[in-house]
């Protein structure tokens, strides 16, 4: 094996991988599967639009 077939390969793994990711996190945050996950990304702020936050503490307020 040279070394592009080795390259090849690892570029359709880490392609594979990333689609696997999206789509499981698209199933986890859509179809509520671990609701667990959610609660924790709410207790995080994660998920709360803290735009408005951020924008004050730079103001100085």
């Amino acid at each position: 094996m040279n070394m592009k077939t080795v390259e090849r390969i690892l570029i359709k793994l880490i392609v594979i991988q990333f689609v696997f990711l999206l789509l499981s996190q698209f199933i986890f945050h859509k179809f509520e599967v671990l609701p667990e996950l959610h609660q924790l990304a709410r207790y995080e702020g994660v998920s709360e639009d803290n735009f408005s936050e951020i924008l004050e503490t730079f103001n100085g307020r």
